[in-house]
């Protein structure tokens, strides 16, 4: 980024050219005429006291004619039955018998049979190596 920073001032440095009188006041007046924009803030129409209160009578209403409702239906009358209380659960004790894992013979047997199936892989190539040859 340095050597096109450089060359970028080498060449502007290059640059040779006469701005007339007339150029000059031109840029200096539209330069001058620029001023920024100021955002103009949306004008909120301001709401009149009697549409909050026609707002919270109407939300009351709504309220008292849900509860009107509710309270006229009625409920069914709940059947009770006499059912016998729920007995404990009860969970059966179990006598553990921890006992250390022997892993040793059947790793030892796993062993023999691969060096075995080696073995035996190890002459099948050998027979076809000689047939080959």
């Amino acid at each position: 980024m340095d050597k096109l920073a450089k060359r970028l001032r080498d060449d502007a440095a290059q640059i040779d050219c006469a701005v007339s009188p007339e150029l000059d006041d031109r840029i200096r007046a539209s330069l001058e005429n620029i001023k920024p924009q100021q955002a103009a803030e949306p004008q909120r129409s301001p709401r009149p006291f009697t549409f909050w209160w026609a707002s919270s009578l109407t939300g009351l209403a709504a309220a008292m004619v849900l509860i009107a409702v509710l309270n006229l239906q009625g409920s069914d009358p709940v059947a009770t039955t006499t059912e016998p209380a729920a007995q404990p659960l009860v969970i059966p004790s179990i006598e553990w018998r921890a006992e250390t894992a022997v892993l040793v013979s059947p790793l030892e047997r796993e062993y023999e049979n691969l060096q075995s199936d080696l073995e035996k892989a190890e002459e099948a190539v050998r027979r076809d190596i000689e047939r080959l040859f």
